[in-house]
C-alpha cells in the first residue's frame, strides 16, 4: 500500500504524539480535532516537543521546521478524504469512536484503513459497525508516543491479512516495534498494567501508604522508572477509569472493579498531568510537586 498522507483524529496527548513521530518519518499529516483551538493546541504541543529535542541535539533546527511543515491542522472531517490511512485517538468511549468512524466511512475512499488507538474497546465490535470491517484494526501506541517504542496491533475477527501487514509496516516506518494482541479488553499491556495501577490506588484509599510512599516503594522495590500513581497521572485518570470500567463490565470479575478513590478524583476533575492535578500537583513544566506523605 502506498502511504503518503496519514490522517490523525484527536489532537490531545496521544494524537499529537502520533502526528509528531509520523511527520518525523517523512509522512504528510492531516491532524484533526473538533475545534480549531484544540487542534492548534495539539500543534503547539508538537512544537514544544520538537524544541526540547532540538535543545538536546536529537533534531536539527532546520529539520524541526520541515517536520512541522508536514503537519496540516483542521477541524473539518471532510479533509480526511485525502488520506491513505486514518488513526483515531479520541476519548476512550465506544459510542464516540463508532460515531466518528461512521462519519469517516462516508468521507474516506473505501480502500482507506481505519485504525483505533483504543486502550481497551473491542476492535471486532467497532469494525462491524462500519462498512469496512476487513480494513479496521487496533493500533495502540504507548504514552508518551515519541519516547515509547511499542505499538500493540489488535486484529478484529474480520481484519484482513493485508490490513494487518499494512499496519505493521506503518508502525515500523514510525520507528516502533510491534506485537500482536488478541481482541480482548485491555489487550496485553493494559490487561496487566491497569489492575496494578488500580491496586496502587486501593493501597492509597485504604491508608496503607501515602502517595510518595507508594510510588517510592514501587520505584525502588521493583525497579520501575515511575511510580504507579505518577504513571496513572501521566496516562490520565479518566482514561484509567474508562479502561477499568470496560474490563469490569466485559469480564464481570471484581478484580477489575475501579477503586472508589479513582472515581472520586475523576468526578473532581483531577485527571492527572494534563490538567495539572491528579494524585500529584504539577508545575507549568509538568513536573510533579510531591504531596505530603499522608496525602490522599
Amino acid at each position: 500500500m502506498g502511504l503518503n498522507t496519514l490522517g490523525i483524529i484527536g489532537a490531545g496527548q496521544m494524537g499529537a504524539g502520533i502526528a509528531q513521530v509520523a511527520a518525523q518519518s517523512g509522512l504528510n499529516i492531516i491532524l484533526n480535532d473538533i475545534s480549531q483551538d484544540m487542534v492548534a493546541h495539539g500543534r503547539q504541543s508538537i512544537e514544544r516537543s520538537l524544541d526540547r529535542m532540538i535543545q538536546r541535539g536529537r533534531v536539527k533546527p532546520d529539520e524541526g521546521d520541515r517536520i512541522l511543515r508536514r503537519i496540516e491542522i483542521t477541524s473539518d472531517l471532510d479533509g480526511l478524504a485525502a488520506t491513505d490511512f486514518v488513526i483515531e485517538a479520541v476519548v476512550e468511549n465506544e459510542e464516540a469512536k463508532v460515531e466518528l468512524f461512521q462519519k469517516l466511512d462516508r468521507i474516506c475512499p473505501p480502500e482507506v484503513i481505519f485504525a483505533s488507538n483504543t486502550s481497551s474497546i473491542s476492535i471486532t465490535r467497532m469494525g462491524a459497525r462500519t462498512s469496512r470491517a476487513d480494513r479496521f484494526i487496533g493500533m495502540h501506541f504507548m504514552n508518551p508516543v515519541p519516547a515509547m517504542r511499542l505499538v500493540e496491533i489488535i486484529r478484529g475477527l474480520a481484519t484482513s491479512p493485508e490490513t494487518y501487514d499494512a499496519t505493521r509496516q506503518l508502525a515500523e516506518r514510525l520507528g516502533k516495534e510491534t506485537m500482536t494482541a488478541e481482541d480482548f479488553p485491555g489487550f496485553i499491556v493494559n490487561r496487566i498494567l491497569l489492575p496494578m495501577l488500580n491496586e496502587a490506588i486501593y493501597t492509597l484509599y485504604e491508608g496503607v501508604g501515602g502517595v510518595s510512599d507508594i510510588d517510592t516503594a514501587m520505584r525502588l522495590g521493583t525497579n520501575q522508572p515511575m511510580g504507579p500513581l505518577e504513571l496513572a497521572d501521566l496516562i490520565g485518570l479518566d482514561t484509567c477509569l474508562a479502561i477499568m470500567e470496560v474490563m469490569h463490565r466485559v469480564f464481570g470479575d471484581d478484580k477489575y472493579r475501579p477503586c472508589p478513590l479513582l472515581k472520586k478524583y475523576v468526578d473532581a476533575g483531577y485527571l492527572g498531568r494534563k490538567v495539572g492535578r491528579g494524585f500529584y500537583k504539577y508545575d507549568a513544566q509538568g513536573t510533579p510537586i510531591p504531596p505530603p506523605a499522608a496525602a490522599r
